[in-house]
């Protein structure tokens, strides 16, 4: 029996969930339930019936799909899935940074610890930063946490002031304005889809096409009928994208744009998930019940 089929079967038995970010491995997103970004994910996991919810993604995934789904058994097929940028900030951190500016908004970007997002008044993701950072009062101060090039970007879409976290995801910040330059003389015409995490959607703005979300680079995948486009984010998602639209090539911008964390686990860890019901992931009730509010803001925007 393939271990497709072991999966598939286990999701059954357990009557199970299986979510997949979009840059997990392909195997992983093939037999998965629902693919895509945080947002996305985050809702699929509230509407879910179904009692266990198996999160092929990082620990911060897991433990947001735990505080909106407290009587839900929810696993993380293998612990070593961090987030380098989730580690970039601590709720100790964030305190002293609020104590400095009293009074002051915090938004917390979904990569954050729960201990994190517990201390802030919203969460987002790169599909509704805007949207959320536009609804605060103008008068408000507002910190906005951990990504620095994520927060570079909403603060020019928005024209908000905003005092922004120095810190970044390890992958996106190593693209450069000097592989965007590199990739469009060897692939001169192709279009270019940047995340907002990336270090060249910031500095090389005017060279790049659409700054687009993980969920926007999917839809966009759907739609586009551009013979070649030249993608500036994690490798993982080109596989759902060319699935999508196999008429359109679409390269990476760096074949080393890869995360450990997000490539950590496979289809052996998710079928002994399952069958084992390992890890299971828990939250403090304490840091939960402040956790939820954030994300239910960002959920409803």
């Amino acid at each position: 029996m393939s271990l497709e089929t072991e999966v598939q079967q286990l999701k059954e038995e357990r009557n199970a969930l299986l979510l997949a970010h979009n840059y997990q491995r392909p195997e992983v997103q093939d037999v998965a339930d629902y693919v895509g970004d945080s947002l996305y994910l985050s809702r699929k996991a509230v509407d879910a019936e179904a009692p266990v919810i198996c999160f092929a993604g990082v620990r911060f995934m897991a433990e947001t799909a735990k505080i909106l789904n407290p009587g839900k058994t929810v696993l993380l097929p293998d612990l070593a899935a961090g987030c380098g940028l989730a580690d970039s900030i601590t709720a100790e951190q964030l305190r002293t940074w609020k104590a400095e500016h009293p009074g002051a908004v915090v938004v917390a970007y979904i990569n954050t610890s729960a201990d994190v997002k517990a201390e802030a008044d919203y969460c987002c993701t790169s599909s509704n930063a805007a949207k959320i950072v536009s609804s605060i009062p103008a008068d408000r101060e507002i910190l906005f946490l951990p990504d620095i090039f994520l927060g570079e970007h909403i603060r020019k879409v928005t024209g908000r002031t905003m005092h922004l976290w120095m810190g970044d995801c390890p992958v996106h910040a190593k693209l450069r304005p000097e592989d965007l330059a590199r990739a469009r003389a060897d692939h001169p015409g192709a279009e270019v889809v940047a995340h907002p995490e990336c270090g060249c959607s910031t500095a090389a703005l005017p060279h790049v096409d659409r700054i687009l979300s993980t969920d926007g680079m999917v839809r966009f995948a759907e739609e586009t009928r551009a013979p070649e486009v030249l993608v500036a984010t994690e490798v993982g998602i080109l596989h759902r994208m060319r699935r999508l639209n196999p008429t359109t090539k679409f390269l990476p911008l760096s074949e080393g744009a890869i995360c450990p964390y997000m490539k950590q686990i496979d289809l052996t860890d998710v079928r002994d998930s399952l069958a084992q019901n390992q890890f299971q992931i828990e939250v403090p009730p304490a840091i939960a019940v402040r956790a939820r509010l954030a994300l239910e803001r960002m959920i409803a925007a």
